[in-house]
């Protein structure tokens, strides 16, 4: 169905970037997606391993490709995994994109999928793992703060995800010298075999995490979900004990850090949803920065970011 979608484009040369995470059997599906890609004439860059879900984004834009996929079912319990489609902004389809590949997914018959064409997939990693990291690396605020604490003590897990790799590399790349990961004690695993649920909000998937910080006066904890886009922390108190943060509390801390240290800003602006706090309002009026409202999910984010050339998404 996406491929008679995107054939209706009027185009030609169309690119599709494919990345999965640990869930089980992602690979193989991945595989199978990019099989029937290849096999309808589309160029296919599949990743050679699990990655987080912002490097498929970044290949679809990088590698201009029309569309994006990947299989994951995000910080959902282990029996789950999914499919999302990314279109060319590198977010999940929107209106009319979404609508309109289903339309086209309700009309194919299984007989007429076509399949064993693996010519025109390309493998990518190391490449742009490479090139992800170093423009990551333009967007750090304040390295002067880095440096200054580059030896707090950090714990860190993918709580058996796709950030065993990446998170660790960037955070050592910007700076950080003092970082204890637990990829070996959690390494990638759909079956998710130390938690309950993969999902690092909750307090229970962290536990593996604040026994090591415990253990070694660790000041920072942090993990993320399967497909590492969600992030969970924990914070040293002053009385020994760890204090979680709610995801509205890091993004409000977020939110504060970067419209405070970013100056001299045209027309900056910030996103949120409208499951968010309304802190993030009260912090965005404070400074004298627009805030949007939208609905959930990153995609609607991506949305404004490609709509509102005239400001600067902070």
């Amino acid at each position: 169905g996406l491929v008679n979608y995107i054939l209706k484009q009027g185009g030609s040369d169309y690119k599709v970037a494919i990345g999965y995470d640990s869930r089980n059997n992602s690979d193989v599906f991945s595989k199978a997606a990019a099989e029937i890609l290849s096999s309808n004439g589309i160029k296919v860059y599949l990743y050679d391993d699990i990655h987080p879900i912002s490097l498929l984004s970044y290949a679809v834009r990088s590698l201009g490709c029309i569309a994006g996929i990947v299989v994951t079912a995000s910080h959902n319990p282990k029996e789950y995994n999914g499919y999302k489609v990314y279109w060319t902004d590198g977010a999940q389809v929107i209106p009319p994109h979404d609508k309109n590949i289903i339309d086209e997914v309700l009309k194919v018959k299984p007989e007429e999928v076509k399949m064993g064409d693996s010519s025109k997939i390309t493998i990518i990693g190391k490449d742009i793992e490479d090139k992800y990291m170093n423009d990551l690396m333009g967007y750090l605020v304040n390295p002067d703060i880095i440096k200054k604490h580059h030896d707090i003590k950090i714990v860190y897990t993918p709580i058996h995800g796709s950030g065993y790799k990446m998170v660790p590399m960037a955070l050592r790349k910007a700076g950080f010298t003092n970082l204890t990961t637990l990829e070996g004690a959690q390494p990638p695993d759909g079956n998710f075999p130390t938690v309950e649920s993969p999902n690092p909000e909750n307090p229970e998937a962290l536990q593996i995490a604040v026994n090591k910080a415990k253990e070694i006066g660790a000041e920072l904890v942090m993990g993320t979900d399967p497909d590492c886009d969600r992030m969970g922390c924990a914070l040293l108190t002053k009385d020994g004990s760890y204090m979680y943060l709610t995801g509205n509390q890091i993004g409000s801390i977020m939110a504060y850090y970067l419209i405070t240290n970013k100056k001299n800003i045209k027309n900056p602006y910030i996103v949120k949803t409208i499951v968010t706090t309304e802190l993030a309002r009260a912090i965005a009026d404070a400074n004298n920065v627009k805030i949007y409202d939208v609905l959930t999910g990153f995609k609607w984010i991506a949305d404004v970011i490609e709509r509102d050339k005239e400001g600067t998404y902070l």
